[in-house]
């Protein structure tokens, strides 16, 4: 597939790494001509130095033939002025923009055909508010992905000393909850992912990834670890964009209050808010996090645009006794050096929104792609489409499927049943298929799996 990548900042440059491994003819688009050398020298693309909604630049990097354009810089005009001339002048079949502008969002009719032709909107403060909230919801989990709109849920959890399973075969889990239909799809430990079978036993500070209906997940969850208490009182350190979804998400079932430094935003979001305390101050500052308490607080968020500011604030609230801090970190380096010491999760917004962006660079109906401990693995929800003629997957049980080294399937959503994979389930069309992948180079062979033949057609 021939993409181009307009911005080479964080999400760009991740989003040319993940195609570029995979057999991809890309090209990126930056102004930064330093920028575009780093990622040259390291990856095997093409790049084009100018502004990535001036027609000549567009051409120059091959507009004419491109299948695809995401447009990833840090302007939402100049991202939706390149999609438009993609459009009009190169008829680029699918354009990708990263809008963050509410502003923009919120116009009905705005990004169609007619107007700006956008066909895929990413808002990554959207995207990211959805992850903090599901993590929110489940106290104690790393990580949690919805599946076929929620039906079923991926949660990461660590595995703590005393966990019901620690010190025994993943076999046992079925014995534990006769119940209760799980399955452990992947296995971290000490940063190597391991494949897990049922004689697999399980480690204490292991990252344990299982699947299991939505129902299901806290009784899992209870098997590894001690459950968490739910949270109550959550402090939300910058009134940002993120910050000011994310509370207006959660306000009417926890007591919220927000830290800001600006005035002018915290008259706003005084003004936006229904029940949620705004603060005026600096998120380090000690005697206002005393004066508010924050040994009381069970959740303190650090959502600010600033690494540094983020992580010392949340050290801080640590200290003085929150019980659990999360931060964004936007730089990469930082996240594995931070996240499980004082700082309970470090959250990438990179990587959350690279997995919306993948779902849509995926060949084969990929319904969602998601990175799992910050890249180092994937999950993949496929559509079965065809018949047993025209389809790798139909009428096979996923014994006798050629899965690729190291991928496994880990359950299959069948209209509105979870059903756990198991070496004998058949697969049958119109199937929600959840794959595992720890090596992301065996993708384009998952992605041929769920390509139908022409006898189907």
């Amino acid at each position: 597939m021939k993409i181009i990548i307009l911005g080479a900042g964080q999400v760009g440059g991740t989003l040319a790494e993940h195609l570029a491994s995979e057999a991809n003819d890309i090209t990126v688009v930056d102004t930064d001509s330093e920028r575009l050398r780093d990622l040259g020298d390291r990856l095997d693309i093409r790049t084009v130095q100018g502004r990535g909604s001036f027609p000549t630049v567009l051409r120059q990097a091959g507009a004419d033939d491109a299948d695809m354009l995401v447009a990833v810089t840090n302007s939402d005009e100049t991202n939706m002025v390149a999609c438009q001339v993609a459009h009009t002048l190169f008829h680029t079949p699918t354009k990708i923009a990263r809008v963050r502008e509410a502003a923009y969002l919120t116009r009905a009719g705005l990004f169609d055909n007619e107007a700006i032709p956008v066909d895929v909107l990413i808002s990554p403060e959207q995207v990211v508010t959805n992850y903090i909230k599901r993590l929110i919801e489940y106290p104690g989990a790393l990580q949690v992905i919805d599946f076929a709109e929620g039906k079923a849920q991926l949660v990461a959890v660590k595995a703590y000393y005393g966990g019901p399973l620690v010190g025994q075969q993943l076999r046992q889990l079925r014995e534990h909850m006769p119940n209760v239909e799980t399955r452990v799809a992947a296995i971290f430990r000490r940063d190597r992912p391991i494949l897990p079978q049922g004689d697999t036993l399980i480690e204490a500070d292991d990252e344990v990834f299982f699947i299991a209906a939505k129902a299901n997940i806290r009784a899992v969850m209870s098997e590894m670890r001690r459950l968490d208490e739910s949270y109550k009182r959550i402090v939300i350190a910058g009134g940002g964009q993120i910050g000011e979804r994310l509370a207006e998400a959660i306000e009417s079932r926890y007591q919220v209050k927000i830290i800001e430094m600006n005035a002018a935003r915290c008259r706003y979001l005084s003004d936006t808010l229904d029940s949620t305390v705004v603060l005026q101050g600096s998120a380090s500052d000690r005697d206002l996090l005393m004066e508010e308490n924050i040994a009381d607080a069970d959740l303190f968020l650090a959502l600010t645009n600033d690494d540094e500011a983020n992580i010392m604030s949340s050290l801080l609230a640590k200290r003085m006794g929150a019980k659990k801090v999360m931060s964004i970190i936007n730089n990469p380096a930082y996240v594995d050096l931070i996240q499980g010491g004082d700082i309970d999760i470090a959250i990438s917004p990179q990587l959350a929104t690279i997995g919306t962006l993948l779902t849509h660079v995926r060949r084969g109906d990929i319904v969602s792609v998601h990175s799992l401990r910050r890249g180092a693995a994937e999950a993949i929800e496929a559509i079965a489409h065809g018949d047993a003629k025209s389809s790798k997957v139909i009428g096979r049980a996923i014994e006798d499927i050629g899965l690729p080294p190291g991928t496994t399937i880990g359950a299959i959503i069948r209209d509105e049943e979870v059903l756990i994979a198991h070496d004998d389930t058949v697969i049958q069309t119109g199937d929600h298929v959840i794959l595992f992948l720890v090596d992301k180079k065996y993708i384009r062979d998952v992605e041929k799996l769920f390509h139908v033949g022409l006898s189907f057609f």
